[in-house]
């Protein structure tokens, strides 16, 4: 009979190992919460050694010997089976692919579906229930239920969301607030570019730079101006005001919010880019500037004069406000990351520009992802006319992992650790979810009636699976939530062959 505690623990650690690996290659390192669960991971593992580091991929260094089955999930994908999104692939049902050498074996469908399908008739999970579990090591889809169905997700299109941005603008893209000079007219423009994490700090900064740029040129009074251009569209999500989202503009100061909160819902500004340009405008003042009330107005292009660039902040890189939003479920990011993928593609910054710019990008991707029935409405997940699927959900998780698209890495590091941090912070502490705590990496969904998971794990054996589970018509959020976190402890604790 099995061990239970010591499959917990060694999958925790192990479960871990792979968090340290893969991060610490593929980085960001730049955000103090990386940093934390770096050195937390890291003491969990002692004893490990300085191998831990690379999982296997080109140029890391060796696997552990402790945990060789686990590391080499993130190496290269041996031949055979399907992408992730395509159907089950022959014999994949039975015994599943022959482990390659070093290798964890992957679990078969036929114990997962032993495994799963008394979890998902837990009545906690409403009325329609979605699965998919994938074999990250293959692409294989090794169980699903309705896998193909699309769905309202909640936040879990975030996935989405982010693996589009990081395809169509890069993870070292910064995303820049500009003031730019017009000097025929004495007026300085500060330009929004959908930088929602500038804060007030760094905005008195950018007022810094520009009143020693202003008085570089002899300037002591200015008009000033507001450029929130680069959108289009309405401001207002389709739910309305909301503390879950400030208007969608490309110019404000920690995300709208009017408290002294950093995630979460929140009171927020009726005009976060007017309040901007008041506080900079405040700034510019007690430096020495006579400035008046800022207006609302479009730089000039170049037939209405010459402008130049005095000073810009840029934010952090792509990467690291990926991972910020997966973590935190940020919907003001998720919004602005997913018009950066319509400003890239060339279409509206606007909700409609992102419904074809995330769907375009996805489509492109070199492997076959199932977009049947899927619609991006919006890039946050606050949306019911939202459709994704659980099988599509696996599918870019399963891309993120691969060794050839290291640019998709932050959708993995970006995910919550259970029990430890983001929006799995405090879950997992019962006695049926222990064992995924530490080893379960997933985003969160959540509207009314809607509740959903997507992430990855380790399992008993070491083997690394995405797996994504959907529930539609549920009464009891906490209830649903549980429920969710059973199923993705089952896959912690399951060597299923």
């Amino acid at each position: 009979m099995r061990d239970t505690w010591r499959v917990a623990v060694g999958s925790a650690a192990v479960g871990l190992a792979v968090a340290v690996a893969a991060v610490a290659v593929t980085g960001p390192w730049d955000s103090g919460q990386r940093t934390a669960e770096r050195v937390r991971a890291a003491s969990w593992v002692q004893g490990g050694g300085p191998g831990h580091g690379g999982a296997g991929l080109p140029g890391g260094p060796a696997p552990a010997p402790s945990a060789p089955e686990v590391l080499t999930a993130l190496g290269a994908a041996p031949g055979g089976g399907r992408a992730a999104g395509g159907d089950v692939a022959e014999g994949a049902g039975g015994d599943g692919a022959a482990p390659g050498r070093g290798e964890a074996p992957p679990p078969t469908r036929t114990a997962l579906t032993d495994t799963l399908e008394p979890l998902l008739e837990d009545g906690a999970l409403g009325t329609l229930r979605t699965a998919s579990v994938v074999d990250v090591v293959t692409g294989r889809q090794l169980y699903g239920s309705n896998s193909g169905r699309a769905v309202v997700p909640a936040s879990t299109v975030k996935v989405a969301t982010a693996v589009a941005a990081l395809s169509a603008v890069g993870p070292e893209h910064r995303i820049p607030t500009r003031v730019v000079w017009e000097a025929e007219r004495k007026r300085i423009f500060l330009v929004g570019g959908g930088d929602t994490t500038l804060t007030r700090a760094q905005l008195r900064r950018l007022a810094d730079t520009t009143a020693r740029e202003l008085a570089g040129r002899g300037v002591k009074e200015v008009s000033l101006a507001y450029d929130t251009s680069l959108y289009s569209g309405p401001e207002r999500h389709p739910i309305g005001v909301n503390d879950n989202l400030a208007p969608v503009t490309p110019l404000m100061v920690e995300a709208g919010r009017l408290d002294d909160s950093t995630h979460g819902p929140a009171p927020r500004s009726a005009d976060p880019a007017a309040d901007a340009a008041g506080l900079f405008a405040e700034r510019l003042r007690n430096r020495g500037v006579d400035v008046g009330a800022p207006v609302a107005r479009r730089v000039p292009g170049r037939s209405g004069g010459g402008v130049e660039e005095l000073a810009v902040h840029r934010s952090a890189p792509l990467s690291e406000l990926v991972e910020r939003m997966l973590a935190d479920s940020d919907n003001d990011l998720a919004e602005a990351l997913a018009r950066q993928t319509a400003i890239a593609r060339g279409e509206p910054a606007s909700f409609e520009g992102v419904r074809r710019a995330v769907r375009d990008e996805l489509a492109g991707q070199g492997r076959r992802l199932h977009l049947k029935g899927v619609r991006f409405a919006d890039g946050s997940g606050l949306d019911r006319a939202d459709r994704v699927s659980a099988e599509l959900l696996t599918g870019l998780l399963a891309l993120a992992a691969d060794p050839g698209r290291p640019e998709l890495r932050p959708v993995l590091t970006g995910l919550p650790v259970a029990r430890f941090t983001g929006t799995l912070g405090g879950r997992y502490d019962e006695e049926a979810t222990r064992n995924g705590a530490g080893v379960v990496r997933a985003k969160t969904g959540t509207l009314t009636g809607v509740n959903t998971l997507a992430g990855t794990v380790v399992d008993a054996d070491g083997r690394l699976l995405a797996f994504a589970f959907t529930a539609s018509g549920t009464t009891d959020r906490q209830g649903a939530h549980a429920a969710l976190d059973r199923l993705a402890s089952a896959l912690a604790n399951c060597g299923c062959r």
